[in-house]
């Protein structure tokens, strides 16, 4: 048997080391500045622009912000450092202390009351699962745990336990009451997972925080979740490059150019391990409980809210090519590109506009 699994702190690594790839255009001449800004260029608020960095290991992964303004300095970085930790002192799984966790503990039992912001991610999380029907679900927790997707001991469940594991799945058996803030997963053993939104409203935080203190030209990248904050120093919009699904980070199948928009890419090259052979991603059926099976290789959402798209890219990854692109055509000012494990591209009507395709394996088809 041969076992191959992604560490994700080595993918986080590899996702810093192919960050200029990505983001690209990002200085003078199409060139990307130093952290330390030795160079500067004018930027959109009249003053003297440099990109100032900081890069941050979270929500197992790496979490890079760059600030195109010689005005940043220790304190915004260390502002945006409180909030990633915020975020995930309330809204991951894995610490006890966690909100999420004492859902977890309190499930079939009693309601929990949570902070504003995790019962309105949880709250949203609800709405995509009943929008998509199930395809979308976060209470996949349970089936999270037993595949273990992007950890050393990765492995296909013993299909028994998966079995019994799926009956604790269900959107439907969450009881949300928004007066009190109060969250209950009405059967014992139910788990939240918001793996698939948490790092978009963390972007979305990130941009808002920026925004709100002065910097209108920034990227923030969570792990390949890109927010394009404004436009770039100068005015121009930023060039960002889409991901080609069969290689690592940093390899792309187009780009496009974009302002104050996020961009959020789900697909199987992202998580994932091989056993006997079979490649199992880690974006799982909520129905089957194994990895969605269907022609998509990626799906990439743009979009304005980085919480929208981080859930959308997921969702529409499940619904599949056809029933995913009607759902994003049924989203005001959300653009999407599908790529098939054929190498055929699918673009949303508004996203061809934006979009060149650079790569001579992949061919636009609609």
């Amino acid at each position: 048997m041969t076992h191959r699994s992604r560490s994700l702190l080595r993918s986080a690594l590899l996702l810093l080391a192919a960050f200029a790839l990505i983001v690209s255009g990002c200085g003078n001449g199409g060139k990307d500045n130093s952290a330390s800004g030795s160079k500067t260029e004018s930027g959109t608020a009249g003053s003297k622009s440099s990109i100032k960095q900081q890069s941050y290991f979270i929500f197992d992964t790496i979490v890079t912000v760059k600030i195109y303004d010689e005005r940043a300095g220790d304190k915004q970085f260390k502002d945006i450092e409180s909030i990633l930790n915020e975020i995930d002192a309330s809204m991951n799984r894995t610490k006890d202390t966690s909100e999420l966790a004492k859902i977890r503990s309190a499930a079939g039992k009693e309601a929990v009351q949570v902070s504003q912001e995790t019962f309105d991610v949880v709250a949203k999380s609800i709405d995509y699962a009943k929008r998509t029907k199930g395809r979308f679900d976060p209470t996949v927790g349970p089936i999270v745990d037993l595949w273990n997707i992007g950890h050393e001991n990765a492995k296909v469940p013993d299909p028994n336990v998966l079995k019994e594991k799926l009956q604790l799945v269900g959107y439907q058996d969450v009881t949300l009451n928004a007066d009190k803030r109060e969250i209950k997963l009405n059967r014992a053993g139910m788990e939240l997972d918001m793996g698939s939104i948490g790092k978009g409203y963390a972007a979305d935080r990130i941009a808002d925080y920026l925004r709100e203190s002065g910097f209108p030209s920034a990227i923030v990248d969570l792990g390949g979740n890109i927010y394009a904050v404004g436009e770039k120093p100068g005015g121009t919009d930023w060039t960002i490059g889409v991901q080609d699904p069969d290689t690592t980070r940093g390899n792309q199948i187009g780009k496009m150019k974009v302002k104050d928009k996020t961009i959020v890419t789900s697909g199987v090259y992202e998580r994932y391990f091989v056993e006997n052979g079979k490649h199992y991603h880690h974006i799982l059926d909520p129905e089957t409980g194994y990895p969605v099976e269907n022609r998509l290789s990626s799906v990439t959402i743009v979009t304005t809210s980085s919480t929208d798209a981080d859930a959308l890219s997921t969702s529409t990854f499940a619904l599949g090519l056809e029933e995913g692109m009607k759902f994003v055509e049924s989203n005001p000012d959300v653009e999407a590109i599908f790529i098939t494990t054929e190498h055929d591209v699918y673009c949303t009507s508004g996203i061809k506009k934006i979009f060149e395709l650079t790569n001579d394996k992949y061919k636009i088809v609609n």
